[in-house]
């Protein structure tokens, strides 16, 4: 059987994180006096570690980190990911010796400062798609939240190059956190119809690295800009004089998608709401995630890791490592408890579990 928990979900998506390391300390991120946490594995660990998650039924894989694009040997992994092939049909039902698997969907989550130069050679290896986090579309803004002078060029340049070699439309995600970047909702819905992107804005989750100093960056109910604001703001937009103000539902593409998607009067542009803050996606969750230690985490606010690559280093075969991923991922949660009584934040912080 293709691979699924114990709430009848197929798991299909995996994000892997190549590394701990980032080049940018973003405010709703990193405290700031805090880097990598946790080691690399080598390349030919994370691939071994693909090829069994491929076998059992995964169609996508992203990869993350930290800031994927620090990592040496990035380029040869995707080549290696690009010759691997799905073992299951569409409807799940295994793939029989004589017929041919289909590509992997191969995509990258950066934060675009490294871009530039490895847009094309990512593209020639096999990568498909790319999203960039960029949280503002104001130069000053946006160093204030990545901490890096002249970061938003860098960045820039980095999406031109990824739309010049192929990997578009490019992604565009923004964390919005309240009296911090709210200001810029409707700048980035222009920057989307101007440059071509679909720009996808996501609620503030609690899973920054914790600070001694009360401010913005720190997560409470208060800093959430949620869904409906977002809505409401860019419903009362209006893009040009010739294009009426208003949002255009448009379908999902598959039921296990995160954003909720619209366009304007005109169709061009394209904005994304990530909220699972104040809406949860968790029912049709297809994800699981592997950290740059080689841990399997069965959701984003899990409690406890799960250690894959120890089993690895033990020596476990395919067969046993396969069964292992079965039983971890049967345990998988049925859905997060932000804004709960009893909340606990997850075992680890997002910059160390893969974005």
């Amino acid at each position: 059987m293709r691979l699924q928990d114990s709430f009848g979900r197929a798991i299909t998506d995996l994000r892997i994180s190549v590394t701990d390391r980032c080049n940018y300390k973003c405010v709703y991120c990193r405290a700031g006096d805090e880097g990598a946490s946790y080691t690399e594995l080598p390349i030919a660990d994370y691939l071994r570690i693909v090829r069994i998650l491929v076998s059992l039924g995964i169609e996508k894989v992203r990869l993350t980190g930290g800031e994927p694009l620090l990592r040496t040997g990035l380029v040869e992994m995707v080549a290696e990911l690009a010759r691997m092939r799905t073992a299951f049909h569409a409807d799940g039902s295994p793939l029989q010796a004589h017929e041919p698997g289909q590509p992997l969907d191969i995509a990258l989550t950066t934060n675009g400062h490294l871009l530039e130069s490895l847009a094309a050679p990512l593209a020639a290896a096999g990568l498909k798609r790319v999203t960039v986090s960029m949280d503002a579309v104001d130069p000053d803004t946006f160093a204030r939240i990545t901490r890096v002078p002249r970061s938003y060029e860098r960045v820039l340049a980095g999406v031109h190059a990824a739309q010049e070699a192929g990997l578009g439309p490019i992604k565009i995600n923004c964390v919005l956190l309240r009296g911090f970047n709210d200001h810029q909702i409707e700048p980035f819905a222009d920057f989307s119809r101007r440059q071509g992107v679909i720009v996808r804005f996501i609620e503030f989750m609690p899973l920054e690295e914790p600070s001694a100093v009360e401010e913005s960056r720190n997560w409470k109910p208060q800093t959430v800009v949620t869904m409906d604001e977002i809505m409401a703001r860019l419903n009362t937009w209006r893009p040009s004089c010739n294009v009426p103000a208003g949002l255009v539902e448009l379908p999902p593409r598959a039921a296990s998608e995160t954003a909720k998607r619209f366009t304007f009067a005109d169709g061009v542009g394209e904005i994304g709401i990530i909220a699972p803050v104040s809406r949860p996606f968790c029912g049709h969750c297809s994800r699981i995630r592997i950290t740059s230690d080689g841990a399997l985490r069965t959701c984003l606010f899990s409690q406890s890791d799960h250690d894959l690559y120890g089993e690895m280093r033990r020596g476990a075969t395919e067969q046993a490592l396969a069964a292992y991923i079965r039983r971890v991922v049967m345990h998988k949660e049925a859905r997060h408890h932000i804004g709960e009584p009893g909340f606990e934040k997850p075992s680890r912080n997002m910059v160390h579990i893969g974005g």
